[in-house]
């Protein structure tokens, strides 16, 4: 899970300010109507890529389509095919690709972790949950792991199993890189980081604990610390897009503009497909006073990857800001459509609900703010439900 620069970072005395190839060619075989695409998975990738990045979704499906029926057995361009049609919500097709790449490879991490997110997305709790722990050691499902685990209801049993695997397995790297991420999405921080810093020291090579441990750092806003880790992950993996979008994160947040801008566009390179970067160069047009130019980005952004929070949270703050309160409200009801716990959604909706002088509504999406696992988030809340507590209107929180 990448760090989003997200608007409400930026939030004080409830005002809302907007937060952060080589194409396979071709060969005639027997007969002249026929052609066959040679075998040329990078490339199918990366075409894929570039019709993503010139905004042509659709193209990217189509052309990669054909390659995929034609190159059986190839996992990475049949994943990326899921991942695309995933991005397209058309989710049953998403989850044949996956399926079907699990048939002749089975335990192949990254698609369990694929296919996971579509059962979550679809609300299948107990089938995702499976399809994660599946993925792991290796990915990141842990942070949604922890979402599902909340909504199911046993999240504390879940937060024990891997307390006590840290515990009996006190060498293990990937014991250690879990719990830490269990504690980082929960926002207990310094908790956090002291797990990767094990995961690390057992595994000092270890990307992902890398970023997570960076990711850390931004949580504590230690923004040289973060900009370290990052870099060091970055020196020895120039091509790893997590870190390369974190560390522009890291940038964003301590203000070093041009830095920030730079890596960015690096990261979309990457992975066109991805929306982590998209948000954050929205953030950085929001920054440059250009707020119409970041609503593109963050529009974009929302295209390529419709299921996380923060392009609708930026967007609705964008329109929230300009007065064009339906057209926030608008955002982030899309947005608690895809993440209907998000805490930071609901505090934005209540605050655009206000503006309109709908203080009922208002009060409801505050009081469900206060559930956040975000501390600045729920203390955002508290004063807004105190705010209203002054005013005579009566809140139960």
């Amino acid at each position: 899970m990448q760090r989003f620069l997200s608007a409400i970072l930026a939030i004080s005395c409830f005002v809302l300010a907007p937060a952060a190839a080589v194409r396979a060619g071709t060969v005639t075989v027997n007969a002249p109507d026929r052609v066959i695409l040679p075998s040329d998975p990078l490339g199918a990738i990366q075409a894929a890529r570039e019709r993503v990045a010139a905004d042509d979704l659709d193209g990217a499906i189509r052309g990669l389509a054909q390659y995929v029926t034609g190159h059986p057995g190839e996992i990475g361009p049949e994943r990326l095919l899921g991942d695309l049609y995933y991005r397209h919500g058309e989710l049953s097709k998403a989850e044949e690709q996956y399926q079907h790449i699990l048939t002749y490879a089975p335990k192949d991490k990254e698609t369990h972790n694929r296919l996971g997110s579509v059962f979550a997305t679809e609300n299948k709790i107990d089938a995702a949950i499976d399809e994660f722990n599946r993925s792991l050691p290796g990915t990141d499902s842990v942070p949604d792991l922890v979402q599902l685990h909340l909504r199911k209801g046993d999240f504390a049993q879940y937060q024990y199993e891997r307390e006590k695997a840290a515990i009996d397995y006190p060498t293990d790297p990937d014991a250690q890189l879990e719990l830490g991420d269990v504690y980082l999405a929960i926002h207990q921080t310094e908790d956090a980081v002291k797990y990767f810093r094990r995961a690390l020291d057992e595994d000092p090579a270890s990307m992902q604990a890398m970023n997570d441990l960076g990711r850390a750092y931004l949580d504590l806003q230690d923004y040289d610390g973060a900009i370290d880790i990052f870099g060091k992950c970055l020196g020895r993996d120039a091509g790893y897009y997590p870190c390369a979008v974190n560390l522009g994160a890291s940038y964003l947040e301590s203000k070093r503009y041009a830095q920030a801008a730079n890596i960015l566009a690096i990261a979309h390179r990457l992975q066109p497909e991805r929306g982590e970067a998209l948000v954050n160069i929205g953030y950085l047009a929001d920054v440059n006073g250009d707020w119409k130019q970041a609503v593109t980005y963050y529009v974009q952004a929302m295209t390529v990857y419709p299921y996380a929070p923060e392009a609708y949270i930026d967007l609705g703050l964008d329109y929230n800001n300009h007065g064009f309160y339906e057209l926030a409200q608008s955002a982030l009801l899309k947005g608690l459509a895809v993440a209907p716990q998000d805490g930071r959604l609901h505090f934005v909706l209540g605050d655009v609900y206000s503006r309109q002088g709908n203080q009922s509504m208002a009060t409801a999406q505050f009081k469900m703010a206060l559930d956040s696992y975000d501390p600045a988030v729920k203390s955002l809340a508290k004063e807004r439900v105190a705010a209203l507590e002054r005013t005579g209107l009566r809140v139960t929180p």
